[in-house]
């Protein structure tokens, strides 16, 4: 069973309007509409090219659950050399880097690789 409502959801996730949709997959912004509001279904063809265009799984258009695959409750553990050891130690000694780094890790080391071409120039 196709849910307009996903299609609908889909489509703003990706910022597009009805009419831009449907000039994407060759049919009309009341075609886009009705599929939305579930007094039409798409052709097999156009539903792929739904499913395309708005990169989403088929199914979830279809209303099937997406399943994900669980990790075990087994606790992670990974070997770290002991000067990776001793730098994470340094690092939580300053509460406030260590949790700047924390929050954002990937902002906070961009941030640092500005910083130290400045600084090397």
């Amino acid at each position: 069973m196709f849910i307009g409502e996903r299609l609908k959801e889909s489509r703003m996730k990706k910022g597009i309007t009805q009419e831009e949709l449907g000039k994407l997959i060759g049919v009309t912004k009341v075609s886009i509409c009705g599929y939305e509001l579930g007094t039409r279904t798409p052709t097999i063809d156009n539903f792929i090219l739904l499913a395309d265009v708005l990169d989403v799984d088929p199914n979830y258009l279809l209303g099937r659950e997406l399943y994900s695959i669980q990790e075990t409750h087994l606790p992670y553990t990974r070997r770290i050399t002991l000067l990776d050891a001793s730098i994470l130690d340094h690092i939580k000694r300053h509460k406030r880097l260590y949790n700047y780094l924390v929050k954002d890790p990937e902002r906070a080391t961009n941030q640092m690789e500005v910083l130290l071409k400045q600084e090397l120039k």
